[in-house]
C-alpha cells in the first residue's frame, strides 16, 4: 500500500482530526484515511453524470457563448 504524507499542516487542522478521529472510534490516521477515502470517492458514488451537470449553478448568461442565429449561411 502507498503511503502519503502531509506537510505544513496547522495544530487547528491537527486538534480538529484528532477530535473527529476520537468521535468516530479511530486513530487520527484511520481518520485522515478515511476523510481522503469518501472526499475522493464520492463523485463515483453520488450518482449519474447527468445529477452532477444538475448541481452546476445557473450563472445566468456569458456573452462569449452567445450563437449569433441572424446571420446569413452561405449556400455552396
Amino acid at each position: 500500500m502507498s503511503q502519503l504524507i502531509v506537510r505544513n499542516v496547522g495544530q487547528e487542522i491537527v486538534r480538529a482530526l484528532k477530535r473527529r478521529a476520537a468521535r468516530h472510534g479511530r486513530s487520527a490516521e484511520a481518520e485522515h484515511r478515511e476523510i481522503l477515502r469518501s472526499v475522493l470517492t464520492e463523485d463515483i458514488e453520488s450518482g449519474s453524470f447527468k445529477a452532477l451537470l444538475a448541481s452546476i449553478p445557473d450563472v445566468g448568461t456569458d456573452e462569449d457563448f452567445v450563437v449569433e442565429r441572424d446571420l446569413p449561411r452561405q449556400l455552396l
